[in-house]
């Protein structure tokens, strides 16, 4: 798999740092950048600037990688540049293969704190949108969600799966499993525990018979526990799970079918203009193009 990074949870819209004092040799040498020199990656890409742009270099990727599946991965800001890049989609019959959506719930202590406490979709609203909009445009069969950002628990999986995800993307927990007490401290490399470093002083307390025993045991029993929620709801495939299986609570004393609070677009309705439920889809979809990330003027 190939995965184009358009923007991530925990800092959408803002590029990558890697400051100074981890850019070794080796990094400084694929980077072509000096040792100890601050590595910033920029936030936009250079190959496309326009959704069309972006199917063709997609497309580029999966004919020199031999076929493998070409995707992108977003945390939804604007919900019209998603829309956009689904629009695309349909007037050029390009298609991508996946989408990992990423929840503004992401976390990395490298992330600027502004932007990690408030920007981006909330993964649950997130991956309800892109469902509806694919189901809407009549391409949901055709692409596959995943679901990234602060998922830690089987529940997590079964949730999120219900929401619209075919799958889910958890590193956290894997993290907490070898030892991230969450100091924070990622970006210094002077990680406390000895995990998000690249000083041999500080990762030489991780072993790695013992830690990797208890990431194998974490797995293990994640997934036990999530076979046995799927056969407690009755069903024998985390692909059988629909937004009917999850009850939200609302208040105190009031739950309601998560179906209820997200209603599923029917499939190809904004191709047949068929009302949509859901006010971010039906408010921009006349307004976007595959021609660019921006909305149209209204008419």
């Amino acid at each position: 798999m190939i995965e184009i990074k358009l923007s991530q949870g925990a800092k959408p819209g803002h590029g990558g740092i890697l400051l100074g004092s981890k850019v070794n040799t080796e990094i400084a040498k694929t980077r072509g950048i000096k040792v100890g020199e601050d590595c910033v990656s920029p936030a936009r890409h250079s190959m496309f600037s326009t959704p069309k742009e972006l199917l063709d270099f997609a497309d580029t990727l999966r004919n020199k990688s031999g076929g493998k599946p070409v995707g992108i991965k977003l945390c939804v800001g604007h919900p019209w540049e998603f829309m956009a890049i689904v629009r695309a989609m349909i007037e050029t019959n390009q298609r991508l293969d996946f989408i990992t959506v990423d929840g503004a719930e992401g976390g990395t202590g490298a992330a600027p704190v502004e932007f990690a406490d408030h920007l981006g979709f909330p993964l649950r609203d997130a991956i309800v949108f892109v469902d509806n909009v694919l189901r809407g445009a009549g391409l949901r069969d055709q692409i596959k969600i995943a679901a990234s950002g602060k998922l830690v628990s089987a529940y997590d999986i079964i949730r999120h799966c219900a929401l619209g995800a075919d799958w889910c993307n958890m590193a956290r927990p894997f993290m907490f499993s070898i030892g991230c007490i969450q100091a924070l401290n990622c970006a210094s490399n002077n990680c406390p525990s000895g995990i998000a470093t690249m000083d041999p002083q500080r990762y030489r307390v991780l072993d790695v018979t013992t830690r990797g025993a208890r990431v194998r045991n974490f797995h293990k029993n994640t997934l036990r526990a999530l076979s046995e929620m799927i056969g407690a709801a009755g069903v024998s495939h985390p692909k059988d799970l629909t937004r009917e299986h999850i009850v939200r609570r609302t208040s105190a004393n009031l739950g309601k079918i998560t179906e209820k609070i997200y209603p599923y677009v029917t499939n190809n309705a904004l191709l047949d203009n068929k009302p949509v439920h859901d006010p971010q889809i039906s408010a921009y979809w006349d307004r976007v193009s595959g021609d660019s990330f921006q909305l149209k003027a209204k008419q």
